[in-house]
């Protein structure tokens, strides 16, 4: 490229009128041309880009690391970083330019040319007497010009992510949104509050502090590990001492919170921290290139943002050697453990004991909200209960709940009974626990006992979308989608299960909802299911890891539910002699890159619900989708975090599926150049979600499916434009089109939507304008319009639709209402405050 430009310099200059007249009659100005475009010349090369600079660099590098033997490890290093730094340096250096900050590279640059020719020089040879002097000198120019390019290598790690975080940092910048409201895409390793009551951990958290907020000198890095039994308060000790205001002024924003559990897979961790800062990894070869890679990462982190709190939470037995990748020799870098493992390979050790029993009474108390003092409940049955929880908190929170409410003396004293008896089955070490735990359960009808247990389809620690719940048990256990998010809600508030919200939205939407389970009760669900009467059998969780063949291949599986999770060592090749006639829904948890659909889903003529997650951060590439048109009873179909093909095939038909679901997928192929319509493939679909897809504009083929009644198309911050051909959905009821930031104007035909009742168009930030004729909604009842702070005025014609009853939006949008109110007093302005972020990374 600088050849090019260079070439192109000469040859117009050469040809241009002025230097043929100036040559041939004075030859001084000749000379004088010549040096000004040999200046002109020799500044292109001075301003040659950043990754032509860095490929001299490297070259320069490769080729005198052999012969400069003696520099020959600190070269390699060397080489190994520019390779990292490489793909990515003029993109970098674009986006900068894009936003006037092109200035930030220029250090770059000028490091790179006094690198190249600092690597010339080593391999001079001097004589014998200043040999020694001169190589001490060279060797340490070498190690600080490592150093000063692994800093500049934060940039290389935010890859593929710096040009969409400049660019909507600029756009937000542009359009003057308050501080407050800026968007944030951290979140994936924010620690959870930890709940409002706890009991006994002021002393654990003391000496926590004392050993990780100590200041000793000569030390670079601490490891520290709380131990104990499950379900006895580790997690919540660590969360409670990264919520302390000691902790935060310590380490501000440098908290990263790993739940690891079963994730044993490094480059699975390190995606979800480098996902946390926005940075994405570069592909390696090894676990020690990785390694290297986050070891620059937190030398990164704490040169330019401080002190560092890493939290690996929930170490099983068998994997502490995985804490080993994580500690480098960084100053003031802190680490965190919690396992049940009382093993330590490094480090100090805390053990966190059972509550004692004046804590474990206050906690049960509480959390039963029974007063001692006024109660007609039996102490001697009080304290039966309480003893049986053997001072685990979670036992004791969820056993209280499950009595909460009891005012009849007879149940308390059964339940006491029951539990001092403990006919329970043994469990395993925790068996007095788990068999408290069993005993809340009485409470739960059957339809909330089926829900608790499909709890445990899903991978440990890890957020369940409230959606993907209600999928299934609308179609399996409630009949509707109400039902079903009564269930989710008696479990959390009977504590089997706590609800998470992303993000806080002045309307009910259980998109950004989340279920989590901490692991005790997980394995109560799971106990349940293992447990359930063999010809009652519902359910069935099988976990694929690496090439086991599991004792089931090849036998008829007479289950509802099926529950299959792979890890990364998965081949994508399944045994595809599982007969799974009976189920009706089908869960698959993914770990990897690639994943082949199993050839037995074509026996589930009654499979109802498909659930498809992928838990590693880059989207799985689907093979095998044309499988679907094997489910005639398919009715709900989930896809989260995956690379869709070519959905649409004249042979593909889906004609029960009521419900489609796309979570942070990459639909851009999926209906590309399809001649099908949607309407032939699935011409029973009301129901279509587009949610953080990466997605450039809506493919007109999904404009023809005439049966639609609600689409979702939400954070997609790729879109830019809707077809017209959206005004022929004419059944649509609900148009949700939430935070797709690049989006300008809703299409004229959107008018023709005569059913349309809520409109949502939220957080549109590049919304500048609304349809004049939008009057045409005659059954528009609600229009939620918060944060579209562009929107300058509004159409006269909006006064037409009658039916308008609600309006959402901020103090700015508010203004433009004032004038029609006065005629429409009628319509109920919820004026909010803008709450405007990207918070969906806290969703893995």
């Amino acid at each position: 490229m600088l050849f090019t430009n260079i070439s192109h310099v000469c040859l117009t200059q050469l040809s241009h009128p002025d230097w043929i007249k100036v040559s041939s009659k004075d030859p001084w100005s000749k000379f004088v041309c010549l040096v000004c475009w040999s200046r002109q010349i020799m500044a292109m090369i001075a301003d040659a880009v950043v990754g032509e600079l860095v490929s001299q660099l490297l070259s320069k590098v490769l080729e005198m690391k052999d012969r400069a033997k003696n520099f020959k490890p600190t070269l390699l290093k060397l080489e190994n970083t520019l390779k990292l730094l490489q793909p990515d340096a003029d993109e970098i250096e674009a986006e900068y330019a894009k936003l006037d900050r092109a200035s930030e590279t220029e250090g770059l640059k000028k490091l790179m040319k006094n690198g190249t020719k600092l690597v010339q020089d080593c391999s001079k040879k001097f004589p014998w007497l200043k040999r020694f002097w001169t190589k001490a000198k060279y060797q340490k120019e070498l190690d600080e010009l490592h150093k000063s390019i692994e800093t500049y290598y934060s940039l290389k790690i935010q890859g593929q992510t710096l040009a969409t975080v400049l660019r909507v940092e600029n756009k937000v910048d542009r359009l003057g949104l308050p501080s407050n409201d800026r968007i944030e895409f951290r979140a994936v390793c924010t620690p959870l509050d930890p709940p409002s009551f706890t009991v006994g951990l002021d002393k654990p958290l003391d000496v926590l502090k004392g050993i990780l907020l100590s200041k000793k000198a000569n030390v670079t890095v601490t490891v520290h590990t709380i131990t104990g039994l499950s379900g006895v308060g580790k997690t919540t000790l660590a969360r409670k001492f990264c919520s302390d205001k000691e902790v935060k002024d310590e380490f501000k924003e440098n908290i990263f919170f790993l739940t690891l559990g079963k994730i044993s897979n490094l480059n699975t961790i390190v995606e979800k921290l480098f996902k946390h800062n926005n940075y994405k990894a570069t592909e390696v070869e090894s676990d020690e290139d990785l390694v290297n890679q986050l070891a620059i990462f937190f030398k990164q982190i704490r040169q330019i943002k401080g002190p560092i709190l890493l939290v690996l939470d929930n170490i099983i037995p068998g994997s502490e050697s995985l804490v080993d990748n994580f500690v480098f020799e960084i100053p003031d870098y802190k680490i965190l453990v919690t396992s049940r493992s009382a093993k330590t390979r490094f480090g100090s050790r805390q053990l966190l004991k059972p509550l004692d029993s004046d804590f474990d009474m206050d906690l049960f108390c509480h959390s039963a909200s029974l007063d001692q003092l006024s109660s007609k409940i039996a102490h001697d049955d009080v304290k039966k209960i309480v003893r049986s929880c053997r001072g685990s908190p979670s036992a004791l929170i969820v056993t209280a709940s499950s009595l909460r409410g009891q005012e009849d003396p007879l149940v308390w004293n059964n339940r006491a009974n029951a539990l001092s008896n403990g006919h329970q089955p043994k469990l395993d070490s925790n068996n007095d626990v788990l068999n408290c735990l069993h005993k809340s359960l009485d409470v739960l009808n059957p339809k909330a006992m089926e829900c608790f247990k499909d709890l445990g389809l899903f991978p440990e620690n890890q957020k369940i979308p409230v959606a993907a719940l209600v999928d299934m048990w609308a179609e399996l256990h409630t009949g509707n989608d109400a039902s079903a998010l009564e269930n989710i809600y008696q479990l959390v508030h009977m504590n089997l299960a706590d609800i998470i919200v992303t993000r806080k939205l002045d309307i009910v939407d259980y998109n950004y909802r989340y279920v989590t389970q901490y692991g005790l009760l997980r394995d109560l669900a799971i106990y349940q299911t293992i447990h359930e009467a063999e010809d009652k059998g519902s359910r069935l969780i099988i976990e694929k890891n690496g090439n086991n063949l599991l004792r089931w291949w090849g036998v008829e599986i007479a289950t509802r539910i099926l529950s299959i999770s792979t890890d990364e060592a998965f081949p994508s090749e399944w045994c595809n002699n599982l007969q799974t006639t009976e189920v009706e829904a089908l869960v698959l948890n993914l770990r990897g890159k690639k994943c082949t659909l199993p050839m037995f889903m074509k026996n589930m003529n009654k499979l109802k619900v498909l659930i498809l997650s992928n838990y590693d951060f880059p989207p799985v590439e689907l093979e095998n989708f044309e499988l679907l048109e094997h489910l005639p009873s398919l009715k709900r179909l989930r896809l989260d975090n995956v690379s869709i093909p070519l959905l649409i095939k004249a042979e593909v038909q889906l004609k029960n599926l009521r419900k489609c679901s796309f979570f942070m997928c990459n639909v851009n192929e999926t209906f590309k150049n399809s001649n099908t319509q949607v309407s032939d493939m699935l011409p029973n679909l009301v129901e279509m979600d587009f949610d953080y897809c990466t997605m450039v504009e809506l493919p007109v083929v999904v404009s023809n499916s005439v049966s639609l009644t609600k689409l979702r198309i939400t954070n997609c911050y790729m879109l830019t434009k809707l077809p017209e051909e959206i005004g022929k959905l004419v059944n649509l009821e609900t148009l949700s089109l939430s935070s797709c930031i690049d989006l300008v104007e809703l299409p004229q035909s959107i008018t023709s939507l005569e059913k349309l009742t809520f409109l949502d168009i939220s957080d549109c930030i590049s919304f500048t304008k609304l349809p004049e004729d939008i009057g045409k909604l005659r059954n528009l009842q609600k229009l939620n319009m918060r944060g579209c702070s562009r929107l300058s005025e509004l159409p006269s014609s909006i006064m037409d639709i009658e039916a308008l009853k609600d309006v959402v939006c901020d103090e700015e949008v508010a203004e433009l209402w004032e004038d029609f109110r006065m005629v429409r007093e009628d319509i109920r302005l919820q004026v909010i405050k803008t709450d405007f972020s990207l918070d969906f990374l806290h969703l893995r």
